[in-house]
């Protein structure tokens, strides 16, 4: 039995959900239930997941939605594959306005034949991220190289 897009998305019973700007068609597809998918961004969630085709829009929310995630919660970003929708996105571009944001990445998944989807978590205190595309934001604001 193939792998359902929720199981993907790592979604369990009883999280605190959101989607943001998802096609209906995907919507339907993680098959949230009305008691773990809210309407309104307020509050911390363990999944939120934010739809772009635009890097502007995503540098935007990216600050506006780090506050919302829950220590050991997850925040999955999706954009358009392959330029679709007259995109300016790209993985690496995901990858570098998540890391000057404060995320690291974890795992992409290809929603649909549209949407790709990476997951970002927080930084594990002490580890090491090496990524060529993004750079951390150290305490006092600056970014240190990852490489």
């Amino acid at each position: 039995m193939p792998t359902s897009l929720r199981e993907k998305l790592g979604v369990k019973p009883g999280m605190r959900c959101i989607l943001l700007h998802a096609p209906e068609d995907i919507a339907a597809r993680i098959e949230l239930s009305p008691k773990e998918s809210v309407k309104r961004l307020n509050g911390a969630f363990d999944y939120i997941h934010f739809f772009a085709t635009q890097q502007r829009k995503l540098h935007a929310a990216l600050p506006r939605l780090k506050p919302h995630v829950r220590p050991g919660g997850m925040l999955w970003m999706s954009w358009p594959k392959a330029g679709q929708l007259s995109t300016d996105l790209s993985l690496n571009e995901v990858i570098r306005l998540a890391y000057d944001a404060g995320f690291v990445e974890s795992k992409t998944i290809g929603v649909d034949p549209t949407w790709s989807a990476i997951k970002l978590t927080f930084p594990r205190p002490g580890k090491h991220y090496a990524n060529s595309y993004g750079r951390l934001p150290l305490a006092d604001g600056s970014a240190k190289s990852q490489a």
